[in-house]
């Protein structure tokens, strides 16, 4: 449970740390942030952790998303992992949607990613453990959002631990890995070939075999977005949603792209949206 203390800075009253620690479930080094508000030198806060998209550290929405003015209002405690397992011993592969910085958020089983791409159970698991055991995080109030790549791991990761993670939302996700180049990339070289085993990582499979909750889904999508349809399909996750009855609000936004300038113009509704569903 021990980790390093890379920096922690003075920001909106509160603390802004990087920090890194040896994980079990990656075999390796790993480095995340979280925003400690003022409030949390009181007591226990809500917590809201933010997945990133391919290529991304946990820097990227650190330094470009501009969460921590709102969240400090909010009293949110703000996590960013990695996106992936890193290091010289780690495998990895030349295209930038795979390997490393493309964990996609799943257990890997296929050789030689099985060994280290193990991001879902370091997410869902190992991480929070590391938290909960050295922040002054309340488990009971956790929420998480993510952007494209991220997105997809927000939605799939609250779809299976709905008990865990009382509130969700998403920018530009990745809804169907089963249907999308990237996803059909990464799902079958970290699973295999076997697409029964994808289905337990595409947010709108996983909705139509679990059902909806009471939960209110926020999904923002510019349509700018160079991914939009052949990569990111937004509109398969609401025809899933109105099937399943989930509470959905997708909102497009002409003129913005993929970019954190999307990012940052949108963060601020989604701190309001995770803060009013934990309490």
């Amino acid at each position: 449970m021990s980790f390093e203390v890379i920096s922690e800075t003075a920001c909106f009253g509160g603390t802004q740390g990087h920090y890194r620690h040896a994980s079990r479930e990656l075999g390796c080094e790993m480095r995340f942030s979280v925003f400690s508000p003022e409030q949390s030198r009181h007591g226990k806060v809500p917590v809201l952790w933010y997945l990133s998209g391919l290529t991304c550290t946990e820097d990227n929405a650190t330094v470009k998303a501009g969460f921590q003015r709102v969240a400090a209002e909010l009293g949110l405690m703000v996590i960013c992992p990695d996106t992936s397992p890193r290091g010289d011993d780690v495998p990895d592969d030349e295209g930038y949607d795979f390997g490393k910085g493309a964990g996609f958020y799943v257990d890997a089983t296929k050789d030689p990613w099985g060994k280290n791409f193990r991001m879902y159970s370091y997410i869902t698991r190992e991480l929070p453990d590391v938290v909960a055991n050295s922040f002054p995080a309340d488990m009971d109030r956790q929420g998480i959002t993510g952007h494209s790549m991220g997105g997809h791991g927000a939605l799939t990761i609250w779809l299976k631990n709905r008990d865990t993670y009382k509130s969700v939302s998403a920018f530009a996700p990745i809804v169907s890995p089963l249907n999308c180049p990237w996803g059909e990339k990464a799902l079958s070289g970290y699973l295999g070939d076997d697409r029964g085993a994808w289905a337990a990582y595409d947010a709108c499979a996983l909705l139509e075999k679990l059902g909806a909750d009471d939960s209110e889904v926020l999904i923002d999508q510019g349509l700018a977005d160079n991914f939009l349809e052949g990569q990111l399909k937004p509109e398969l996750f609401e025809k899933a949603c109105d099937k399943a009855g989930q509470k959905l609000i997708l909102r497009w936004h002409p003129g913005y792209d993929h970019s954190y300038f999307f990012i940052s113009t949108f963060i601020e509704d989604h701190l309001r949206h995770h803060a009013t569903q934990l309490g």
